[in-house]
C-alpha cells in the first residue's frame, strides 16, 4: 500500500524531532513542567487559560500530555527548589512565571518559555526579541513602557496627588529598569516618589508605617508575583488610609485595587500553550520569536471607590474593559 508523500514526510519530520521520539518510548506521554512563584489560588484564572490554550491544540491532560504543576507560595528559595525537582524530572518543557533567572540558571537543555517577562533582553536572558537564542523563549507584558500611562491614570482620578508611594520587590531583576520609567513619568507629571521595597508580609506591614508618617495621596504597585499574593492585604490597608491604589492585573483589581492597567496575563498564558506545542514538534524555543503582549486591560473597581468616596469620571469608565461594581 503505497503511502501519500505528503503523509510520508510528515512521518519523517515527526521521527525527526528529539522531543517526538522521547514521547514515542514505550506510550510515554510528553510532560510539561508549570512552576509559578505565586499560589494555585492566585493562578487559577491563568491556569485555565494555559489548559485552554492546549485543548486548542489538540492537547488533554491525561490523554496525550501531563502538566506537572508546582507553586511555590511567595518564597524564592520554595521556587527554587521546585524548579530543581521539575529539572530532575526531565520534564519536556517548563513553563515558568516568577523567576526567570532561577530558571535559566537550573534548567540545562531542558527547554523553556516563560509565560510573562517585562525585559528578557535587557537582562540577558535571550539575544534578541525576534531570535532569542539558546533554550529561552516566551512572552513579554511590557509593564515597563506602559509604567507612565498606569501614573497618568492614577493622576486623572485624583488630580491633586502630587506624591506616590511605589511598592516593588527589590529581589526581583525586573523591578529596576521599571523604576527607571516610573521616575521619569513621575517627573513629567510633577509627582514625587517614595519608593518603598517590599520582600514580604513583614515588609508590607513596615511600608505602610512609613504611608502612615509621610501621607503620599496615591499608591503605585509595582507587578510582581509576590506582591500579587499580597493585594489583598495592600488594597485593605490601602482603603483604610483612604488611599487609590493602582496595580497592573485583573487580580490586583478584584482584590479591590482602586484600578488595573496592564497586559491581559490570560491571554498570555493561553498563548504560551503555542510555544508548547512548537517545542514538542521539534522546535527549538531560541529560533522561536518572543512574542509582546497584544491584549490590555484597564480595570475599575467602583467597590474601592465608593469606600474611598472617589468619583470615577464618566470618560474613564467609558474606556475600562471591566468595571467591578458593588
Amino acid at each position: 500500500m503505497l503511502m501519500d508523500r505528503r503523509a510520508f514526510l510528515g512521518a519523517l519530520a515527526l521521527l525527526a524531532s528529539p522531543l517526538a521520539a522521547r514521547a514515542q518510548q514505550a506510550g510515554r506521554m510528553p510532560r510539561v513542567g508549570y512552576l509559578s512563584l505565586s499560589s494555585a489560588e492566585d493562578d487559577k484564572s491563568r491556569l485555565r487559560a494555559f489548559q485552554q490554550g492546549l485543548r486548542e491544540l489538540g492537547y488533554f491532560e491525561g490523554k496525550n500530555i501531563l502538566v506537572e504543576q508546582r507553586y511555590a507560595l511567595g518564597a524564592v528559595e520554595k521556587f527554587r527548589e521546585l524548579a530543581t525537582e521539575l529539572v530532575r524530572l526531565k520534564v519536556d518543557v517548563l513553563v515558568e512565571y516568577g523567576r526567570l533567572d532561577i530558571v535559566k540558571s537550573l534548567a540545562g537543555k531542558i527547554p523553556v518559555v516563560f509565560f510573562v517577562h517585562t525585559d528578557p533582553v535587557g537582562l540577558g536572558y535571550v539575544t534578541s526579541f525576534a531570535r532569542p537564542g539558546g533554550t529561552i523563549t516566551g512572552l513579554s507584558d511590557q509593564h515597563g513602557d506602559t509604567a507612565a500611562k498606569r501614573l497618568e491614570l492614577l493622576k486623572e482620578l485624583v488630580p491633586s496627588v502630587s506624591r506616590v508611594a511605589v511598592l516593588f520587590n527589590p529581589a526581583n531583576p525586573i523591578v529596576p529598569p521599571q523604576l527607571k520609567s516610573l521616575h521619569a513619568a513621575a517627573s513629567a507629571l510633577r509627582i514625587a516618589v517614595l519608593p518603598l521595597g517590599i520582600k514580604g508580609s513583614d515588609g508590607l506591614d513596615a511600608a505602610f508605617r512609613v504611608i502612615g508618617k509621610e501621607r503620599p495621596g496615591g499608591i503605585f504597585v509595582i507587578g510582581d508575583a509576590i506582591l500579587g499574593g499580597l493585594a489583598p492585604r495592600i488594597a485593605e490597608s490601602a482603603i483604610k488610609r483612604r488611599l487609590p491604589t493602582i496595580g497592573t492585573t485583573r487580580n490586583n483589581a478584584d482584590a479591590g485595587f482602586l484600578i488595573a492597567y496592564g497586559a491581559n496575563f490570560e491571554d498570555l498564558w493561553r498563548r504560551a500553550a503555542t510555544y508548547v506545542d512548537k517545542v514538542l514538534k521539534g522546535a527549538h524555543p531560541g529560533d522561536l520569536p518572543i512574542e509582546q503582549a497584544s491584549k490590555w486591560d484597564l480595570v475599575v473597581n467602583l467597590k474601592t471607590a465608593k469606600a474611598l468616596g472617589l468619583t470615577i469620571p464618566p470618560s474613564l469608565l467609558q474606556r475600562a474593559d471591566q468595571v467591578i461594581d458593588p
